[in-house]
């Protein structure tokens, strides 16, 4: 019966962090990490070698850094403000509650578009800037995709074989 309990919450966990690639208010990546140490403690830890853990924790770390790089960098490139990132970012989170279907696409465009608008820019550049936060959010999701089953195909893996 333990067993099952173990693997639900693992699957679980990976599942979650899969959708938090997509969703942010869901935990992502640290959901994937998490699934390991829950299968740890109910199964062993035993599979899971020291360089399991450094791979695992160098794919944490870069998504991290990605996620935060690819997201600044997008709009301090393309001469967007901070308003547009915070802006950009509160889109992100709440505009899936707003506009159920679309708020992942429109929160973020919008939310960076109004951003730079508050911070004084043009019409023309402040579309440009939520242009430039859509496609640098959608190449973020990308990576995170990859990335984090990449996570969930080394787990299975080490399991398998390891």
């Amino acid at each position: 019966m333990l067993d099952v309990l173990g693997w639900v919450l693992v699957v679980l966990l990976l599942v979650i962090g899969m959708a938090g690639a997509v969703y942010p208010v869901l935990p992502g990546v640290l959901a994937i990490y998490a699934a390991f140490f829950v299968y740890g403690w109910f199964f062993s830890f035993d599979v899971f070698g020291m360089w399991f853990w450094i791979v695992q924790t160098l794919i944490v770390v870069t998504l991290f850094a990605a996620d935060y790089i690819v997201s600044s960098y997008g709009i301090d490139r393309s001469g967007g403000s901070k308003s547009a990132f915070w802006g950009s970012t509160i889109g992100l989170i709440f505009g899936p509650f707003i506009i159920p279907a679309f708020g992942l696409i429109i929160g973020p465009f919008a939310g960076a578009v109004a951003g730079e608008l508050l911070h004084g820019s043009s019409w023309n550049k402040s579309l440009r800037i939520g242009w430039v936060t859509l496609v640098s959010l959608l190449a973020s999701t990308v990576v995170k995709v990859i990335l984090q089953g990449l996570m969930i195909v080394l787990f299975i893996l080490w399991l398998l074989f390891g």
